[in-house]
């Protein structure tokens, strides 16, 4: 195997959104990328009150801390959603769609939680990806 494999199963719901099954070779290189929340290089919150907004600078958070490491979205095994009570899940699916769509998507936990580390946060996001060379 070459590449991550990411498996949808007969017997499983299909979602164009995630797969079920992700299976990294051997020798691949993994990387975590702690959470990470709508605010800016100075650390100021993006989007307050806005969960669309702040999904998309989260993700956009995402992509920089990614390309440090020397990945991309397509590089992603899963994906760490978490949303704080409240917040408009649909509205943030529907503003980072566009920048996370793939035909081979990765594993997707999403959660509700009372709140985040971050005042006013509504939406953290997080990942783990394999580079495969």
């Amino acid at each position: 195997m070459t590449r991550i494999e990411r498996i949808r199963p007969d017997g499983l719901v299909r979602s164009p959104a995630f797969s079920h099954v992700a299976v990294v070779p051997p020798g691949a290189t993994t990387i975590y990328v702690g959470g990470q929340d709508a605010v800016d290089a100075d650390g100021r919150l993006v989007g307050d009150g806005d969960v669309a907004a702040q999904a998309v600078r989260a993700v956009e958070n995402v992509r920089t801390a990614l390309a440090a490491a020397g990945a991309t979205f397509a590089d992603v095994v899963q994906w760490t959603v978490l949303f704080a009570d409240g917040a408009d899940v649909n509205a943030a699916y529907g503003a980072i769609a566009p920048l996370i769509a793939s035909d081979d998507p990765g594993l997707v936990i999403a959660a509700r939680v009372a709140g985040l580390a971050v005042p006013g946060a509504l939406v953290e996001v997080s990942v783990i990806a394999a580079v495969v060379r």
